[in-house]
């Protein structure tokens, strides 16, 4: 009976050690994935230029690109972004046919425009530009294609955006982003250079 037990208990321990070292290793493995999977978006980001007119991003696309862009970390935590979605067919063609290196807005579903309010930071562009990033990023990991088109520091573009958008005099635009499904093969860049690489000093 004695030995009974004792078996039993040794079995006990048995399962509960298999089941922790399960746990563990499914935990290390998730934590492997998430890793890859970031890194993978990162590094397989790439700036489209064309795209699937006729195909619109989703609104859960849209929520999710927005709220990747408000993760972005600002200055004293100030936020000064600002985000206009530009869905309407006719503003669309009307920036493509005056912003010089945003013509693909004429074949895209739709564009997000990255402001910042300039009374709220003297460096709104900055903060912003990490808000623009993390857009980009999203966008790769939702499977569609975006490209970064400067309106700030050119004082003709942001005018262009300015008085298409009706945006109020102390909302800058920085930058506008063709968003939508990629047109055929789209290739990665690889940007990695060890020679751009310094330690302690140059």
């Amino acid at each position: 009976m004695k030995n009974r037990v004792k078996i039993c208990q040794l079995a006990c321990v048995l399962i509960a050690t298999i089941s922790l070292l399960s746990c563990t290793q499914d935990k290390g493995s998730e934590e492997v994935s998430r890793k890859d999977a970031a890194l993978s978006v990162i590094y397989n980001r790439k700036s489209v230029r064309d795209f699937i007119k006729e195909r619109p991003v989703s609104k859960e696309d849209i929520d999710a690109i927005l709220k990747a862009a408000m993760s972005a970390p600002s200055g004293k935590d100030t936020r000064p972004w600002e985000f206009l979605v530009i869905n309407d067919r006719e503003t669309l063609d009307k920036m493509a046919a005056e912003l010089p290196t945003a013509k693909m807005l004429a074949n895209v579903p739709m564009a997000i425009v990255v402001c910042g309010d300039s009374v709220r930071s003297s460096y709104w562009y900055l903060d912003c530009s990490a808000a623009t990033e993390n857009i980009l990023l999203a966008a790769e990991a939702l499977d569609l294609g975006a490209v970064w088109t400067a309106a700030y520091p050119y004082a003709d573009r942001m005018e262009i955006v300015i008085n298409a958008t009706e945006l109020p005099a102390n909302i800058l635009p920085l930058v506008v982003i063709p968003i939508g499904y990629p047109k055929g093969q789209q290739t990665v860049k690889d940007k990695y250079d060890e020679k751009k690489i310094h330690y302690n000093k140059w």
